[in-house]
């Protein structure tokens, strides 16, 4: 086992460090790295999930390419160009809600520029915004962008996404709602949202992920985790075996991480990502390696809660 740690670019979800769990099995290597936040009980999906790429490998794919979105966090209007016109992407998520309507709108008429009419932009708000307050702000941002693509949980609940939904013309994702629920196969969201963000490893793999998206209803956006490569590749996985892929996957946040495991890294190329398994290296490994050993004490105590 190799507990890393690697730097992000700017401020993420409010952290600066990114840190997890690798181990190898018999099909492949697996990423263990729930937020640390997270519980024991939450964090058990995400075991289950490097189980499955360790243990068992992910179905057969249907396609061989994944379009992706570019992901801009709480930068700049400068740095929020910069981002997307390296990117090669023609679908930006640009993180709202942490700075002022002014900010956000500003970075996202910056996005815009950098896209060009022809792009498409989406907003994340994670749950910052009560019903009013996200009508608002996204009637102002849907303005500044020239249009937004969606706008992904800008309140806790269902009954708020609903509410906004009615209120406003902009689509609504659902994301939280559904990787958060008790049960996600069981999630009533259709009248809530028009589309479902999918992530592999809070919902305990790949084809615990497909039944979702199935039991859904909804066209699907296949999200990360801010894993490195090892783990991307569970969620590359999931968006290339998924029935139909309707939206660009919000898959490239390599570009988050200031390094990566492995020196094949899984960053698009002309806004795509190929769909294969990514070990990592031995040498890169190193270069990040740490020796806090909380992670493998986590990782046996999940595990043996879910083995219970």
């Amino acid at each position: 086992m190799h507990v890393y740690s690697i730097p992000l670019r700017a401020r993420f979800r409010g952290i600066t460090q990114r840190t997890g769990l690798l181990f190898e099995g018999p099909a492949g290597w697996g990423e263990f790295c729930p937020f640390e936040e997270y519980d024991d009980d939450e964090a058990m999906a995400w075991l289950a999930c490097a189980l499955e790429a360790a243990h068992e490998g992910w179905p057969a794919p249907v396609r061989s390419k994944i379009p992706v979105n570019c992901t801009v966090p709480v930068v700049s209007p400068e740095k929020a160009h910069e981002i997307v016109a390296k990117s090669g992407c023609s679908t930006a998520k640009v993180k709202v809600a942490e700075s002022t309507l002014e900010e956000d709108c500003a970075r996202l008429e910056a996005v815009r520029d950098a896209l060009g009419p022809q792009g498409f932009i989406r907003v994340d708000a994670n749950m910052m915004w009560d019903v009013d307050t996200a009508v608002t702000a996204i009637k102002a941002m849907d303005k500044a962008s020239g249009g937004l693509q969606y706008v992904e949980q800008p309140c806790h609940t269902l009954e708020e996404l609903a509410q906004v939904r009615r209120r406003v013309d902009v689509p609504i994702a659902a994301d939280e709602s559904i990787r958060k629920a008790d049960d996600p196969l069981k999630v009533a969201v259709s009248g809530a949202a028009d589309i479902a963000v999918i992530k592999v490893a809070p919902l305990g793999g790949v084809r615990k992920a497909l039944e979702v998206a199935e039991a859904c209803g909804l066209p699907c956006v296949v999200s990360s985790a801010l894993e490195t490569s090892v783990g991307m590749a569970a969620g590359i996985a999931l968006a290339a075996a998924l029935p139909q892929l309707d939206y660009a996957c919000g898959l490239a946040t390599l570009q988050l991480l200031d390094g990566d495991v492995t020196t094949d890294s899984l960053t698009p190329v002309d806004g795509y990502l190929s769909a294969r398994p990514t070990p990592p290296a031995p040498d890169r490994i190193a270069e990040f390696e740490t020796n806090d050993r909380t992670w493998v004490s986590r990782y046996e105590r999940v595990l043996a809660k879910l083995k219970a």
